[in-house]
């Protein structure tokens, strides 16, 4: 269904756009638990009734809060103690560990596996990647490999001398090890030509029971079912986390006052929903959804997940290997005058990935796939700021989300029965598929 040009018209002359971006990279990094995600909540229940002219339903969300009060990381070069940067992993363990540190290259399974027992007892330094890659290990899994392996510390390096890399240690209620991100010009000197750097990682945080909200804009349409349009808001400390994720969240902003208007005529109504603790392994959403019924979960046609979606000019819909949604994107995209590539693997990277896990058809809309040359390199770094976006590429990444939200909105329940089916109930799609036609 082509987006009409009443619709299209309102995205492209939108003047609230970049304001409302510009607004949440003020807020600074959003870590969860922090002033800065309260500035965001804040903002986001008045500029969510605005765009949509529904009042905020704020759903309380519990998760393992975790704050860091100290971190260091020294390489011991004979009776040289040389302090390092480094930044804990969100939910990092505390502890101090002095050790020989393992440098296991990118962090493959295949190296973890040469290393075997040489890891028990030392540290595992592996490589942070591109993240929005078909390739990407996720730095969760080379963690959980080094847990595994015994080792008593985990680092991790940037890709771009940028600072150090943040993130999530993806660590649970076990009892874990410390974890730090770090530059890549300390993993070079701590892995020197010859032999094994020794250092000493120290990691103090508190753990506790913490909470936050999932913020909820609901926009009634002709029948009961809903589209989900989703972005997160909260990131981490370093940097504005501009890309990511303040573009998803000023891109929904933008989606949900262009269609506000027109859902009350739509087949199905509008669900604009805003989640946080996303950088905590997902909890936000998880949380939301485990406490939804199955009778809920089946009502909701498709998920449409906006996460760092400017950056880069080129745009990827991930499909979560639900065969006959790439065609639905396509198609629902080509009809409003635009393109984008389509990823058909799930990537359990983003909200979309816990709507999925439910039997919910969902993507996510991200910029930068397979272009590490963009500016989505700098996501995760002190270097995520406002200057890595453009108005263009938000401009673009509305319209592109407002077709396929609009053909959700107005398809009929063929075409959504058709959605659900999962690879073992229709034709796969091959995750070796070209992102781009």
């Amino acid at each position: 269904m082509t987006l009409p040009h009443s619709i299209a018209g309102a995205l492209a002359t939108d003047l609230q756009l970049w304001p409302d971006f510009l607004v949440l990279c003020d807020c600074g990094g959003r870590l969860a638990g922090t002033p800065s995600e309260a500035a965001a909540l804040a903002f986001l229940r008045t500029a969510g009734t605005s765009a949509t002219g529904s009042d905020a339903v704020a759903v309380p969300t519990s998760y393992a809060g975790w704050t860091a009060q100290e971190a260091s990381l020294t390489l011991l070069d004979g009776d040289r103690r040389i302090p390092l940067a480094c930044l804990p992993l969100i939910r990092s363990a505390s502890g101090s560990v002095t050790a020989e540190v393992v440098d296991l290259g990118r962090g493959t399974g295949e190296e973890f596996a040469q290393a075997g027992a040489a890891l028990a007892g030392r540290i595992a330094l592996v490589r942070h990647e591109y993240m929005f890659a078909s390739g990407h290990l996720h730095r969760r899994a080379k963690y959980t490999a080094a847990l595994r392996a015994g080792a008593s510390g985990f680092l991790i390096a940037g890709p771009l001398p940028t600072g150090v890399v943040a993130g999530s240690s993806g660590r649970g209620d076990e009892p874990g090890i410390p974890a730090l991100g770090i530059s890549p010009e300390a993993a070079a000197r701590l892995s020197p030509p010859v032999g094994r750097a020794s250092a000493a990682l120290h990691v103090r945080a508190t753990e506790h029971a913490a909470a936050t909200e999932t913020l909820l804009f609901d926009l009634p349409g002709v029948g009961p079912g809903r589209v989900v349009l989703s972005a997160h808001l909260d990131g981490h400390a370093p940097g504005e986390s501009a890309l990511d994720n303040a573009t998803g969240v000023a891109a929904a902003l933008a989606v949900a006052r262009a269609l506000a208007p027109h859902v009350a005529a739509c087949r199905r109504g509008l669900l604009l929903t805003f989640f946080s603790a996303e950088e905590w392994a997902l909890t936000g959403s998880r949380v939301w959804l485990d406490g939804l019924s199955a009778a809920e979960h089946a009502a909701m046609a498709l998920n449409v997940n906006l996460d760092s979606v400017a950056g880069s000019s080129r745009l990827t819909a991930l499909t979560s290997e639900f065969p006959a949604l790439p065609g639905f994107v396509r198609q629902a995209v080509a009809a409003s005058g635009g393109a984008v590539g389509i990823h058909p693997v799930l990537m359990n990277n983003s909200d979309h990935a816990n709507f999925a896990a439910k039997g919910i058809p969902a993507l996510r809309l991200v910029a930068g796939f397979d272009a590490p040359e963009s500016n989505l390199s700098h996501v995760l770094t002190a270097a995520d700021t406002r200057d890595k976006a453009a108005p263009a590429e938000l401009h673009a990444a509305a319209h592109v989300a407002a077709a396929i939200t609009w053909a959700a909105l107005n398809a009929d329940d063929a075409q959504l029965a058709a959605l659900r089916k999962r690879n073992s109930e229709a034709p796969s799609v091959s995750g070796r598929s070209p992102p781009f036609p």
